[in-house]
C-alpha cells in the first residue's frame, strides 16, 4: 500500500532493498525508502522493526543485504557521516557510577570537541533538556524521564543534520513532552531531518503529518497522516464502557446507524460496542451520558491502536 508520494528534492536518507536478520529472526526485510528534510514519524506496533531500521540508518548495525545512502553518500565505512547524525536510542546504556554531566561531556569529546568548547557544547545540550540543576547527580538516581532527557541531550550536542529518536517520549512527564516536541520542531525550522519512532499515533501527530508505517519488518506505507486518520475513521472500533446503567446505554445507542453490534456483560456491569465511526459514536455517547445524567466508571477502546489498524488493513 502506498500513499501520496513526497517530493525528494532534499533527500536525507535513501535505502535500497535493505534487510537485517538475527539468526532465524527477521529484523527488517527488503526496505526501499526515501526520506527528505523535515520531521517524519516512524510508526508501528512493538516488535515491528522500528529500532532495527533506525540502528541501520544510523550506522549502529550492519546490513545483511542492501545499501544505505545518507545525504547522497554511502553510509557503510563512511565515518565522516556519523558527525552529521544524532541518535537517541530507546534502550538505556550508561556507564555505572557517572553523572549526567560526565555522560554528556564525554560524548561531547567523542564528537571531537576539546577543552572549553566541549564543556560549552555539553552545557548547552543539558540546558536544552532542562537538566542543568541535576547534571551532577548520578544517572542511576535519575527517573526514567530524566534518563530519556539526558540521552536526548547527548544526541543533540552537535546539532546534527539527521536526528534519530527512538521512542523519545517514553516515561516523559506531560510538561516535558510538550517541550521536547517544541525542541524537535526547532530542528525542523533549522532545515534538519528528524525521524521519530513511536507506537502511538497521537504522539507523532503532535509533531508532524509525515509518517512511515512499518509492520513485520517491512515498510507498509508512507505519506500524510490524514490518510491514516481516514483508515482509523472507517475501521471497526471496539469500545468498552463500565456503568450501572449499561442497559440504558445500550437502548439509547443502538439506534445509531454507526453501531455494528453490542454485547452486555451484566456480571461486570460492562457493555462492549463495535462501531465503524469512532468520532460520531463518542459524540452520541456523550449526549446520552449528559441527557440521562449517567455515572460512568470507565471507558476504554482496547483496539484503538496501530496494531488494530495493521490487522484490519492486512485482513481486508
Amino acid at each position: 500500500m502506498e500513499f501520496n508520494k513526497n517530493s525528494y528534492d532534499n533527500l536525507t536518507v535513501q535505502t535500497k532493498a535493505i534487510s537485517k536478520w538475527y539468526g532465524n529472526i527477521l529484523g527488517v526485510s527488503d526496505i526501499t525508502i526515501k526520506i527528505e528534510k523535515g520531521i517524519h514519524g516512524l510508526l508501528g506496533p512493538n516488535g515491528a522493526g522500528k529500532s532495527t531500521f533506525l540502528k541501520l540508518i544510523s550506522g549502529q548495525l550492519k546490513l545483511n543485504i542492501g545499501s544505505i545512502k545518507i545525504f547522497g553518500k554511502q553510509l557503510e565505512d563512511n565515518y565522516n557521516l556519523f558527525k552529521r547524525i544524532g541518535l537517541c536510542p530507546e534502550i538505556d546504556s550508561f556507564y555505572i557510577g557517572i553523572t549526567g554531566w560526565e555522560f554528556v561531556f564525554f560524548n561531547s569529546k567523542l564528537l571531537g570537541y576539546k577543552g572549553k568548547e566541549a564543556e560549552k557544547k555539553a552545557k548547552i545540550a543539558i540546558d536544552r533538556v532542562g537538566l542543568l540543576e541535576s547534571k551532577n547527580k548520578l544517572i542511576s538516581e535519575y527517573s526514567l524521564g530524566m534518563r530519556q532527557r539526558i540521552k536526548l541531550a547527548s544526541s543533540i550536542i552537535h546539532e546534527p543534520d539527521l536526528l534519530i529518536l527512538d521512542e523519545p517520549l517514553r516515561g516523559i512527564d506531560p510538561l516535558w513532552r510538550v517541550k521536547i516536541r517544541e525542541l524537535i520542531k526547532e530542528f525542523e525550522k533549522m532545515g534538519k531531518t528528524v525521524i521519530v519512532s513511536s507506537h502511538i499515533l497521537s504522539e507523532v501527530e503532535e509533531m508532524t503529518d509525515s509518517i512511515i508505517l512499518i509492520h513485520q519488518g517491512k515498510i507498509f506505507a508512507q505519506g500524510k497522516i490524514e490518510q491514516i486518520r481516514e483508515i482509523l475513521d472507517t475501521h471497526p472500533h471496539q469500545v468498552s464502557i463500565k456503568s450501572n446503567n449499561i442497559r440504558l446505554i445500550g437502548e439509547k445507542i443502538i439506534t445509531s446507524k454507526h453501531i455494528l453490534n453490542i454485547n452486555i456483560d451484566d456480571k461486570d456491569n460492562r457493555i462492549i460496542i463495535n462501531t465503524n465511526n469512532r468520532d460520531n459514536f463518542f459524540e452520541s455517547l456523550s449526549k446520552i451520558i449528559v441527557d440521562n445524567k449517567l455515572k460512568i466508571e470507565e471507558i476504554s477502546a482496547p483496539d484503538d491502536n496501530l496494531q488494530a489498524v495493521f490487522d484490519y488493513l492486512i485482513g481486508r
